[in-house]
Order: C-alpha cells, then sequence, then structure tokens
C-alpha cells in the first residue's frame, strides 16, 4: 500500500504551527527538537521565548492532523504512524486509503 512520506522538517513546520497556535505567537517563533527513546517513544521540545514544552506522540499527531488539514487538504484523520528511519529521521506516514 502507498503512503504519503512526511519528511523530519514539515513535521517541525507542524510542530510550530501547532504551538505557535497554542501559544499565540508566529510560527517562526518556535523551536522545535524532535526526539526518539526506546522507552518513551516520539516526542518533541518546544520553545517558545526561552519557555520549553515537551510534546508527547499523541500530541505530534494532533500537529500533523493540523498541517495535513490546512497545508495539504489531507483528511486530518488519515492513518498518521511516526516512524525513526535511519538516513531521513523521524518521519510520518499517512494511509492513501483515506487521502
Amino acid at each position: 500500500m502507498e503512503r504519503l512520506r512526511i519528511s523530519e522538517q514539515d513535521i517541525i513546520n507542524a510542530v510550530c504551527v501547532y504551538i505557535a497556535r497554542k501559544k499565540q505567537v508566529q510560527p517562526n517563533e518556535v523551536e522545535v527538537e524532535l526526539m526518539f527513546d526506546d522507552d518513551y517513544g516520539f516526542s518533541a521540545e518546544t520553545y517558545v521565548d526561552g519557555r520549553k514544552q515537551v510534546l508527547i506522540t499523541i500530541n505530534l499527531i494532533e500537529a500533523l492532523r493540523l498541517w495535513l488539514d490546512e497545508y495539504l487538504n489531507i483528511d486530518p484523520y488519515s492513518g498518521i504512524e511516526l516512524v525513526l528511519d535511519d538516513e531521513e529521521g523521524i518521519v510520518a506516514l499517512v494511509s492513501e486509503s483515506n487521502r
């Protein structure tokens, strides 16, 4: 099954937009570092005005849903899977069946 592959940079962009809306700042004011841990899975550290906020996997999926809906015009409730790729870093795979 063919799936849309969302790059690590686009995941970061999605998180920037997501946090910017929550904090009422511009996306370029948000810093993001994506992480993966064998015990805890996917997460991100975000920084706005020097304040840190940690996002867990479900928050990353929520940010990607916003990105899919508003920037790619894809059903935001498509199946989204975060994957750790040896070469590309953290990527998201979106199910084709709902595109």
